[in-house]
């Protein structure tokens, strides 16, 4: 009997199916828990309202840089009222054209991560106090994304 014992302890080299669905088991719920807590879905889109942030912040300098370069005349076309969307760098309709800031004041016309062709996504306007006001039509995470100097 000794003998017989001793030789079926070393037959067995690997895992029982048992044993394997308990760790994959085990595998499955920890990646579900770290999925769950890192939120890709919220951290993708607080990105993209960093990046709206960034490009709102860029068009309101753009817009003083030059009304500082032009002994305070702001851009033509800025509403006063509401806001009026601003035109993508290849043109468009019923929009406030800052081309005249490409190149000196900005790159090309920052457009929402998100937005379709032949739209930036961003509004501009001027209160009646002069004050220039641009924001973001869609943020995600944020209730708002506007600055207003």
């Amino acid at each position: 009997m000794q003998v017989l014992s001793h030789f079926r302890g070393k037959l067995r080299y690997g895992f029982t199916l048992i044993e394997l669905l308990l760790v994959i088991g085990i595998i499955a719920i920890l990646a579900s828990i770290v999925i769950v807590a890192i939120n890709p879905t919220k951290q993708l889109g607080d990105a993209r309202d960093a990046q709206r942030r960034s490009d709102v912040n860029s068009i309101l300098n753009a817009v003083y840089q030059y009304a500082i370069d032009h002994n305070g005349n702001m851009p033509a076309g800025i509403p006063t009222g509401s806001g009026t969307a601003i035109c993508p760098s290849e043109g468009g309709v019923d929009c406030v054209d800052l081309s005249g800031l490409i190149g000196d004041y900005l790159v090309d016309i920052p457009a929402d991560p998100q937005a379709e062709a032949g739209s930036t996504n961003y509004l501009i306007y001027k209160d009646t106090g002069g004050r220039v006001t641009v924001s973001a039509e869609t943020p995600e995470q944020a209730a708002e994304i506007s600055v207003t100097r």
